[in-house]
């Protein structure tokens, strides 16, 4: 039996995990996926099969991502009853600036500049970060191999990435970025299987969870995307406030006193829909409750993605298919529905039985533009990714 991949997605206090076998033909087999949550006191290990079956849970102790890992490791033993290592670790980054546009082996230098870009991604990068340190010490005869979620924006043209900045600036790398990456790469790699009329044509993918972004991509390359230098641009999130004129942050520095880390907090941990609404960061919640505050903050998610989707839309030239993925894109019907109410002028239309049940397709057959509903499978993009380092 071959030496599995381990694909790890570590947070502030969770870290997910995915484990895949390389089939005879060199295809990739799902055969256990879980995480630990939360990082601290009281955590748990949880873990079920590729048919969602519960193989494992129960507590551990994981007061870091050292303890996490090992939880991980020492299950893994258990269930193959050897202490047989992984094959390698693949990550998910979320930054990988503009030097890291393709997945790399991971060593000390690599290490150094993705440590010079945690202030570009305060809620992710150093957590990532720790998970790699983690393995490094935990199991250093594994090769780890890093996946950007930058990376699949590396060849849109150069006006869509940069700002409107002196040249000094813009040449120290302050430019856009992009994110959700990884996911994007893999909407455009099951596309010829799942909606082939769809592949290389002009698309709009709406990856919307308690991140979200859009992303603009012709002939299965990204053309624009609503994220820019950070994740905080371009739509609310769940606690995330989207794009946000820079004057309202010198304002709030002049007027209100607030310092870099206040503002951090207030942009990062206290807007987007729970800054809205008062009550939750999470979409499920606010469309199960009667609170006004709640629909003010559900109307405006919508209305901002139809304001960006009319951007996207700008920047192809019209679009052919919009695409929902993500948490909220693949289970909100309700946001689905009024995102496409609000683009019949794209040519989209809603075929409401269909959406109700998930789709994949929720357009009718005769739509100048066609929807879809693709869930998104990041830890297999990474997969995929670190089995070719392996073999190259």
């Amino acid at each position: 039996m071959h030496k599995p991949i381990l694909v790890l997605n570590a947070g502030s206090s969770s870290v997910k995990f995915s484990l895949y076998d390389a089939t005879v033909d060199g295809e990739l087999a799902a055969q256990a996926q879980g995480q630990v949550e939360p990082i601290g006191s009281s955590s748990r290990l949880h873990v079920v099969d590729r048919m969602a079956k519960p193989l494992f849970e129960g507590p551990i102790q994981a007061s870091t991502h050292d303890g996490a890992i090992s939880a991980i490791q020492a299950w893994y033993a258990a269930a193959v009853g050897s202490e047989r290592e992984f094959a390698a670790v693949g990550h998910r980054i979320v930054h990988g600036g503009s030097v890291h546009v393709e997945p790399v082996r991971v060593d000390a230098a690599v290490i150094a500049a993705l440590e010079r870009l945690v202030p570009l991604a305060p809620l992710h990068q150093p957590h990532q970060l720790a998970a790699i340190r983690a393995v490094a010490r935990l199991a250093p005869r594994v090769p780890q191999i890093a996946c950007f979620d930058t990376a699949f924006h590396r060849h849109q043209p150069a006006l869509a990435l940069a700002f409107a900045l002196p040249s000094e600036i813009t040449d120290a790398g302050v430019r856009r970025y992009g994110f959700h990456g990884l996911s994007y790469e893999y909407i455009v790699s099951v596309l010829p299987h799942i909606a082939p009329e769809c592949a290389n044509r002009r698309l709009v993918v709406a990856h919307l969870g308690n991140g979200a972004s859009m992303c603009a991509i012709a002939g299965g390359r990204s053309v624009a995307t609503t994220m820019g230098f950070t994740a905080l641009d371009g739509l609310p999130m769940g606690t995330r406030c989207g794009a946000l004129d820079p004057g309202a942050v010198l304002y709030l520095m002049q007027q209100h006193g607030m310092d870099a880390r206040a503002l951090e907090n207030l942009l990062y941990e206290r807007s987007g829909l729970l800054g809205v609404s008062g009550i939750s960061s999470d979409m499920r919640t606010l469309l199960a409750s009667d609170e006004p505050a709640a629909r003010n903050a559900i109307d405006l998610f919508v209305y901002r993605i139809g304001r960006e989707l009319g951007s996207l839309a700008a920047a192809l030239g019209g679009i052919d298919a919009i695409v929902f993925t993500g948490g909220i894109g693949e289970h909100a019907a309700e946001i689905r529905a009024r995102v496409i109410e609000g683009a019949g002028w794209l040519g989209v239309a809603l075929d409401e039985a269909a959406n109700e049940r998930n789709g994949p397709r929720i357009s009718p057959v005769d739509a100048k533009a066609s929807a879809w509903v693709i869930p998104t499978d990041e830890n297999l993009m990474v997969a995929r990714h670190v089995l070719r380092l392996l073999h190259a």
